[in-house]
């Protein structure tokens, strides 16, 4: 076997086998030669008559494996259990604008519609704008379009909870349709307090409610799609 130690104990000469497993070392009678190598059992030859009369020696080696019952791992003393090592270690924070204290680090980002009204209806002692918007309706447009942005965010975070296969397989809903099924409990007033629970059990249910509604009024389209 390659790269395996070889060590004559009585003249304490060492050397390496090759790629190929040969070796050469010099040995005489009653010398103690050794062998050891990675994950093999060191082995001992003692130099007999015999051994110098032969041309070539094959030495086998015998796979050395070690099995532990019980890992314990320093300076932590992990057990192994996942479960349990989590509760042992302390890990530090990772770092984020949060956890170094950086100034507005908790400020949200507002998005576009929320900046459109706040431009639309800000400063109304600095310029007319605020008035204007208000009497052409703008402002009850960006209203609108903040509450429809609103919803939209919700039925996406919802839509990611479920893959599209069980919209398909359990509720005989298209993937073409999938949208227009939450668009429809979207306007149920109830659909938001749901959502807003977080419990994807409740959501699901009333999801699964909804779609037999939508499948009776929808019977000839869905139909259609299917095909």
């Amino acid at each position: 076997m390659a790269a395996t130690h070889v060590l004559n104990t009585t003249t304490k000469r060492a050397t390496i086998t090759d790629l190929d497993g040969f070796f050469s070392i010099e040995a005489n009678l009653n010398d103690t030669l050794v062998f050891s190598a990675v994950q093999y059992k060191k082995k001992e030859l003692i130099i007999t008559a015999e051994v110098l009369a032969q041309k070539t020696l094959n030495i086998p080696l015998e796979e050395s494996l070690t099995v532990l019952d019980e890992v314990i791992v320093t300076p932590y003393n992990l057990s192994g259990d996942i479960f349990k090592d989590l509760q042992i270690i302390k890990t530090e924070q990772v770092v984020t604008a949060q956890t170094v204290g950086l100034p507005n680090a908790y400020v949200r980002v507002p998005s576009k519609a929320e900046r459109e009204l706040f431009a639309a209806t800000a400063n109304p002692f600095m310029s007319f704008d605020p008035l204007i918007n208000a009497i052409t309706g703008r402002t009850k447009m960006l209203k609108k379009r903040l509450e429809r942005d609103k919803l939209y965010s919700r039925t996406e975070r919802v839509k990611e909870y479920y893959p599209d296969s069980i919209f398909r397989i359990d509720l005989k809903i298209p993937e073409n349709k999938i949208d227009d099924l939450l668009y429809f409990c979207e306007v149920d007033s109830a659909f938001q307090s749901v959502v807003d629970s977080h419990d994807k059990l409740k959501i699901w249910d009333f999801i699964r409610r909804k779609s037999i509604v939508y499948r009776k009024n929808n019977t000839n389209s869905l139909e259609i799609t299917e095909q």
